[in-house]
C-alpha cells in the first residue's frame, strides 16, 4: 500500500479533515497532497488539479499506488476493509451499526450548520453564533437534535475512553469538525458534549490538523462570510 491523500485548506476543509484524522489517529502512513482553494471556477488550479486525478473534482481523494478513491466516507470504509486489525469501526456489530448510521446522518445532514457555521479553525465568533441561533430556527434545531445523538452516546459509554463508541473510531473523526464549529462559534452544549469537544480538540490527529490549520495564514474570501480580512 502506498497511499497518497489530496486534501483542502485545514483551515476550512471539513471533508479533507475526516480521512486525515481517522488516518493519523491509525497510524496509517500517506504523502499528503495539499491543493490550496483559490477558487472553483473550472479554470482555478485547485480545479484542474484535481480533476487531473478525479472527474469529481473535490477533496478528499485517496490514491492507493494507481486506485483513485473520492468521498470522506469512501475513503474510510475502504481503509477500515484494508486495515481490518485496526478497528476503524466499533468492533461490537450493534456498535458498528449505530456508528454508521451516525455517519451517514452527518455525511448527508445538518445542511443548517453548514450553511451558517462554516468550519474556521483560526478564528472565533462568539457575537456571530448568537446572531444565528437567534436568527436561524433551523440551525438551533440541529444543534438541539446533534447534542441529544451525541449525549446519548456518551452517557451510555461506559468506557474510560469517552469517545462516541468507547475507542476512537471512524464516528469521531466524522464528528470533529462539527466540534469545532461548535467550539469556535461559542454554542453552548449540554456538559457532556462540551466534555467530547474538549477531548476531540485534544486527540491525537485532531490536536495536529487544528495546529497546522493554525499555521496556514492563508486566507480564503469564499470561506470567509464573517470576515472580510484577517
Amino acid at each position: 500500500m502506498n497511499y497518497t491523500l489530496y486534501i483542502g485548506n485545514k483551515n476550512y476543509s471539513t471533508w479533507s479533515m475526516r480521512p486525515w484524522v481517522v488516518m493519523k489517529y491509525f497510524d496509517i502512513p500517506f504523502n499528503e497532497r495539499l491543493i490550496k482553494f483559490d477558487g472553483f471556477s473550472a479554470g482555478s488550479l485547485f480545479k484542474t488539479t484535481i480533476s487531473s486525478i478525479s472527474k469529481y473534482g473535490t477533496v478528499p481523494i485517496l490514491v492507493d499506488n494507481d486506485f483513485v478513491i473520492t468521498d470522506s466516507l469512501a475513503i474510510c470504509e475502504y481503509l477500515a476493509e484494508r486495515h481490518h486489525d485496526l478497528a476503524l469501526w466499533p468492533t461490537d456489530i450493534k456498535h458498528r451499526a449505530v456508528a454508521r448510521s451516525l455517519v451517514a446522518k452527518m455525511h448527508s445532514g445538518f445542511p443548517a450548520i453548514r450553511n451558517y457555521l462554516p468550519m474556521n479553525i483560526e478564528a472565533e465568533f462568539p457575537e456571530v453564533g448568537q446572531i444565528i441561533l437567534r436568527d436561524h430556527s433551523e440551525v438551533k434545531n440541529e444543534i438541539m437534535l446533534l447534542d441529544d445523538l451525541l449525549s446519548s452516546l456518551l452517557i451510555s459509554n461506559t468506557s474510560n475512553q469517552n469517545y462516541l463508541f468507547g475507542d476512537f473510531s471512524i464516528a469521531d473523526g466524522f464528528y470533529a469538525p462539527v466540534c469545532l464549529r461548535l467550539k469556535n462559534y461559542h454554542i453552548k452544549t449540554s456538559p457532556i458534549v462540551a466534555n467530547y469537544i474538549d477531548k476531540i480538540c485534544h486527540t491525537k490527529g485532531i490536536k495536529d490538523w487544528i495546529n497546522e490549520a493554525l499555521q496556514e495564514q492563508f486566507f480564503v474570501v469564499m470561506d470567509e462570510p464573517y470576515r472580510l480580512h484577517r
